[in-house]
């Protein structure tokens, strides 16, 4: 993979994430565009794209104006995201999830209009980005900072299976960081 890809996405998230300050000055700044490529959450969605942003954005605003907008460690997304996102153009579902809240928000077509231009660049960007990473077999996704939710840093846990089909539950930086074994196959476990 180019060394060229992640930042030039960086540089496009950034720049949208502007745009979006354009319209909401009390929006802080993004600290740091490159971590939030190659990271995922399930609260929040793993498809990284302007919709995401604006979710994300919905956490800032949250973290600047210090209300809590979520729950169990950043997975339930309560009324007050709700709030939020309705504030930056994202239309929620009527009824939260059992587990998630009300985290899946989708960008209203005013809002679509309002930032088509941003939305082209970022999706030029990204596509850039996936063809550049899909010659390395690598998938990536998109999480902000997992700091944003008050969390204890646990993460989201995945399936991991084995060759004899045992499965853990792992958060995947940790089996990123070293295999973990089997102790009945002694086959490292791998996310499903």
């Amino acid at each position: 993979m180019s060394t060229t890809q992640p930042l030039v996405l960086a540089a496009e998230l950034a720049a949208a994430w502007s745009d979006i300050q354009a319209f909401h000055q009390d929006l802080p700044d993004l600290a740091s565009p490159e971590a939030l490529i190659g990271e995922s959450s399930s609260a929040c969605g793993t498809r990284l794209g302007f919709e995401r942003l604006l979710h994300e954005a919905a956490h800032g605003l949250a973290a600047a104006r210090d209300i809590r907008d979520t729950s169990r460690a950043g997975r339930y997304h309560n009324r007050r995201f709700l709030m939020l996102a309705s504030e930056l153009g994202l239309a929620h579902p009527v009824e939260p999830h059992a587990s998630s809240g009300f985290s899946q928000v989708t960008m209203l077509k005013e809002t679509q209009e309002r930032y088509a231009d941003t939305i082209e660049r970022l999706d030029r960007a990204l596509g850039a980005h996936q063809e550049a990473v899909a010659g390395d077999g690598a998938t990536r996704a998109f999480r902000g900072p997992a700091a944003r939710h008050g969390s204890s840093g646990g993460g989201v846990r995945v399936k991991a299976v084995c060759g004899c089909g045992r499965n853990v539950r792992v958060v995947p930086s940790v089996l990123a960081q070293a295999s973990i074994v089997c102790g009945a196959c002694q086959q490292p476990f791998k996310i499903a």
